[in-house]
């Protein structure tokens, strides 16, 4: 049934609820572009100031899933449940290229549906770029195939998945809407519930490096996302991780796949990053019925690192979308490094006590590593490698980071950025915790 688009936002705007026909309304509106632009950003507007339900955003969420194709894996004969993970973005967030080939090693197939740098944040896609060859945007049966037989693939959006997101979005994004929870729920899991997941897991940043701007902000997205998702059929948990520094020590395109490569094959571990990936990992494999219990999934996990399976899974899934068969083996091969590599010095030695977490981000995009334009090309072999962590020593045998640029000049303005960035105080202090919360969905909660 149709419903005048004006009759809708009227409704809205007048704080009434909107039915689930009228809501399949207005998105396949939006889809097939009989609704104007300025209809989409009254219907934006007033949903930004008067908020939905939770029936209205189920109602939403799955209309826009609904939008365009929904992949289905009946006829996949799939041993294991469907899983994936997503995050709202940060600064050496290399989570998702060790996380989906380790839960795959546990017996899960993750079709994981990522997206491009935005902002201050990185790109799972834009890391991904950095390997030759390697596919992002592939044809659903390809991706289907290779999750079969690797058991992940990690792609952009196709074309076909979510499309009434891509219109609805680009409206929201010159209309001051953008941050509307309920729309960015809505954004976020329409892309995620059409992969056909059995489960998911949200992974919600804190702080200074976040994208929500404040804690109660960031907190009142994960539960609503959680209950969203369970209520649209996906079970969902979601974790608050801090995000008042770098996750990893490394934040760039093809430094943080070096990280994850060194991280898989167990050469060398970031406890901050293995903090994150093992939450993460244990919220999966408990929702997806692959453990019993956080010290099984715990374990299970752990094992797919030391016996090299997640490493072999990595490379597979690299292989199968068209990268090199071993990048796993010789990384240096492959991945670009910078003309300039040098360390950055403090102006003064002394302890890490904290640092601007979305500066240094921003300093990536500086270098050539992000996008100030859509249309941008990126410099993958640009970024920072070695970051020193909250709590550390630095001074003259200790640098703040190595700094990977493409020419002296970027490098020296770069420096200068990530002095002004840190904080360095006398003594040492104590990080927090890597993850702040856990977050239930209400039916766990049984609300």
């Amino acid at each position: 049934m149709e419903f005048l688009p004006q009759e809708i936002i009227r409704k809205k705007r007048d704080r009434h609820p909107l039915s689930d026909d009228e809501m399949k309304s207005f998105v396949r509106g939006i889809t097939d572009e009989s609704i104007s632009e300025g209809q989409i950003a009254a219907f934006a507007m007033a949903v930004f100031f008067n908020g939905m339900d939770m029936d209205e955003r189920i109602a939403l969420t799955l209309a826009m899933r609904d939008s365009g194709d929904v992949l289905g894996w009946d006829g996949f004969d799939l041993d294991g449940p469907v899983l994936d993970k997503h995050s709202t973005g940060g600064v050496g967030d290399v989570v998702s290229l060790m996380l989906g080939p380790m839960i795959a090693a546990c017996g899960g197939y993750v079709p994981m549906i990522s997206g491009r740098g935005l902002g201050h944040t990185g790109g799972t896609l834009d890391k991904l770029e950095s390997i030759p060859g390697y596919d992002v945007a592939p044809s659903i049966g390809r991706l289907q195939e290779v999750v079969r037989t690797v058991g992940v693939a990690i792609i952009g959006q196709t074309g076909s998945l979510a499309p009434a997101d891509r219109r609805f979005y680009a409206t929201r994004d010159i209309t001051a809407t953008v941050e509307s929870i309920d729309l960015i729920t809505a954004s976020i899991l329409s892309k995620k519930l059409a992969a056909g997941l059995g489960a998911l897991v949200m992974d919600v940043k804190v702080g200074n490096g976040a994208f929500m701007p404040t804690a109660e902000g960031s907190r009142d997205l994960a539960q609503n996302i959680a209950n969203v998702a369970t209520g649209a059929g996906t079970p969902t948990t979601a974790l608050l991780t801090d995000m008042n520094q770098c996750l990893a020590p490394a934040a760039g395109n093809a430094v943080e796949v070096r990280e994850a490569i060194a991280t898989l094959t167990n050469a060398r571990r970031s406890p901050r990053l293995d903090e994150v990936v093992m939450g993460l990992g244990t919220e999966l494999l408990i929702l997806g019925g692959l453990a019993e219990s956080v010290a099984e999934a715990a374990n299970r996990l752990e094992s797919t690192i030391t016996s090299g399976l997640a490493a072999e899974v990595f490379g597979r899934m690299i292989a199968a979308l068209g990268g090199p068969t071993d990048l796993v083996e010789l990384p240096e091969k492959y991945l670009a490094s910078a003309p300039v590599i040098r360390p950055i010095h403090p102006d003064r030695s002394g302890f890490v006590v904290g640092m601007k977490t979305r500066e240094i981000g921003l300093s990536v995009v500086g270098l050539g590593g992000g996008r100030t334009r859509s249309d941008q090309s990126i410099d993958h072999s640009v970024g920072f490698s070695e970051i020193a962590s909250v709590g550390t020593e630095t001074g003259p045998g200790g640098p703040l980071a190595i700094v990977h640029a493409r020419s002296e000049d970027a490098a020296e303005r770069a420096a200068e950025e990530m002095r002004a960035a840190f904080e360095i105080g006398d003594f040492t202090v104590e990080p927090q915790p890597a993850i702040l919360q856990r977050i239930l969905n209400s039916h766990d909660l049984g609300i």
